[in-house]
């Protein structure tokens, strides 16, 4: 029996508050200021200048000598009319493409050296350094004014500067340095934004009895064709990412198995990788995610080799939180998983864009390595702005180089789920792959009932998301009792446990994994897709209620719609 339902939800409240004066740095004649903010995110204040010898860990991200090639080799092994399709590189030949011009290593080595400072490369390819720091000499360095900031609801601390410098002769070398001016983002999970309504659609499938007592494995089984038959290549692994203190119980995975799964081994484990002082102590309460992503991979990709990867809250990346940690860890592997699967996100405003690009390119870099990227795209339909009108995109999942994964609820017909994230990147434009699909969505948008409510909140030429869907609601999860959980973070290790079903079956012939699913799923995967064409994401914001309905083809709600394993595993071939 269920004793309680919880909404895991993507809270993505994002505005701006205008910033307290601060003493304003001497800048250096040779020094022209590289990025600055003229405004704190909502709730922070300033609590004066930092102690001059407060530690700092700066990154500095190198420019790409060509920032062009990664992105051109993922679409050449990711497009199924390539004939590189499938030809994935190898950890040098990737590190090889991103790498820095050699001028610009030496410029910045050479930059530090007259400060007696020495920088640690931290990726393959040598495109991000690290500096040590203390606040005093960071200010001189950079012409810059660091000072401590605070969360009035939070409590959350972080050292930042409104602006910073670099010499003029550096221009053109040096990308960014971080953390300066981007601020992590307040942990405020389990809230769910606004009213969500959506509409019943016409048309009913054909009843799934697995389904009616909750999502569980056999229900997914069922509604997907997700077979049961173990895996049986070891190297073809599905990494699952962990965040913020989500740990994942050993024991109550093997309830789960004994309840939902009875014919697999209930002795059935994953291993755990830990990150940014992460841990998965089994001791400490359960807090859901970690449980719910966990028994869900383990439950769904049998005898898939599942690794856990726990990020702890001693970020290396400042506001990204984790994020360029995990992929610089990766890159770092000679064999990552094949498929990774992540169950968080942000607003696509938290970060700038010169910050999101650069992990938005090592996303890129993995996936020409193989590597299927997958995101939920977030609980908080399409996303409210406190004091704006327009829609509020998600990120990682506004990122062309990954897979965003939205939600569907029920079974008998299957719509989508109302808070399913969804909508149009203001970052980047909408990439080749779906521009066909986009431009069919918006023919439709104008002339359907949402089309009014909708106008001028989006960015209609920017890249859509989700790319898929899976179901995201009452996942029956066990966590010392059984609990119904909702949302996209459901969804996402569901269609990432489809996706390692798939690469084990494509192992077991010889042939490589996915990769980059979006080239393949926008011309040849969508046959091997449900499309659901009912329901709606909208919210009420601001006065206003608005949002994209599930419509035939793609939607900025279900994507292309949910897996049937059976088909897919047609159309790749097997």
């Amino acid at each position: 029996m269920v004793d309680a339902t919880r909404l895991l939800a993507l809270s993505l409240f994002t505005s701006l508050a205008i910033a307290s004066p601060l003493s304003t740095p001497k800048f250096s004649k040779d020094l022209l200021v590289h990025e600055k903010r003229d405004a704190l995110p909502l709730g922070f204040y300033s609590a004066g200048p930092a102690a001059p010898h407060t530690p700092l860990k700066l990154r500095i991200a190198l420019s790409q000598s060509n920032p062009d090639a990664v992105v051109g080799a993922l679409y050449s092994v990711s497009n199924p009319s390539s004939e590189n399709y499938g030809q994935h590189l190898s950890k040098q030949e990737a590190a090889k493409l991103a790498a820095p011009n050699p001028d610009s290593i030496s410029a910045v080595n050479a930059w530090l050296s007259e400060h007696g400072l020495s920088a640690t490369p931290l990726t393959p390819a040598g495109d991000w350094m690290e500096i040590q720091v203390n606040v005093s000499k960071a200010n001189a360095l950079l012409a810059a004014d660091f000072s401590l900031f605070k969360h009035g609801s939070t409590g959350l601390e972080a050292v930042r500067t409104l602006s910073y410098s670099v010499p003029a002769s550096l221009k053109g070398h040096i990308d960014l340095i971080h953390p300066t001016t981007a601020f992590p983002e307040p942990i405020d999970s389990n809230v769910l934004l606004g009213k969500r309504s959506f509409h019943t659609p016409a048309v009913p499938r054909a009843s799934s009895s697995s389904c009616s007592n909750g999502t569980t494995p056999a229900c997914l089984q069922e509604l997907y064709n997700i077979p049961t038959t173990p895996a049986s290549v070891s190297s073809n692994k599905l990494g699952v990412t962990g965040h913020f203190g989500n740990n994942a119980h050993y024991d109550f995975l093997e309830h789960f198995l004994k309840t939902f799964r009875p014919d697999m081994d209930s002795a059935t484990n994953f291993t755990v990788t830990l990150l940014d002082s992460g841990n998965n102590d089994q001791d400490v309460p359960s807090v859901s995610e970690g449980e719910l992503d966990i028994q869900y991979t383990v439950g769904l990709a049998t005898n898939v080799p599942v690794d856990y990867i726990m990020m702890g809250i001693k970020w290396q990346d400042g506001a990204l939180e984790g994020y360029l940690d995990e992929v610089n860890y990766l890159l770092s592997l000679d064999t990552p998983p094949q498929v990774l699967t992540t169950s968080y996100g942000m607003a696509e405003s938290s970060l700038s864009f010169e910050l999101t690009d650069k992990l938005c390119k090592a996303y890129a870099q993995l996936g020409a390595r193989g590597v299927s990227i997958l995101f939920a795209s977030g609980d908080s339909g399409v996303g409210c702005q406190q004091n704006s009108t327009s829609f509020v995109p998600t990120f990682p999942s506004n990122c062309p180089y990954v897979t965003s994964v939205g939600g569907t609820e029920g079974f008998s017909p299957e719509v989508a789920w109302s808070g399913s994230s969804g909508g149009f990147s203001n970052y980047y434009p909408t990439p080749s792959y779906q521009s066909s699909a986009v431009s069919s969505y918006l023919t439709t948008l104008a002339a359907s009932p949402f089309a009014n409510a909708t106008s001028g909140k989006f960015n209609a030429s920017g890249r859509g998301f989700p790319d898929v869907s899976a179901k995201a609601d009452a996942f029956q999860v066990w966590e010392g009792s059984l609990v119904g959980l909702f949302g996209t973070s459901a969804a996402s290790p569901t269609f990432g446990s489809v996706v390692a079903l798939l690469n084990d079956r494509l192992a077991q012939k010889g042939k490589g994994p996915l990769g980059f699913l979006n080239p393949w799923l926008y011309e040849k995967g969508l046959q091997g897709l449900n499309d659901i064409t009912g329901g709606n994401n909208s919210v009420s914001c601001n006065g206003d209620e608005a949002g994209f309905g599930a419509v035939a083809g793609w939607d900025p709600v279900t994507g292309l719609g949910t897996p049937d394993f059976d088909k897919l595993l047609g159309l790749v071939g097997l």
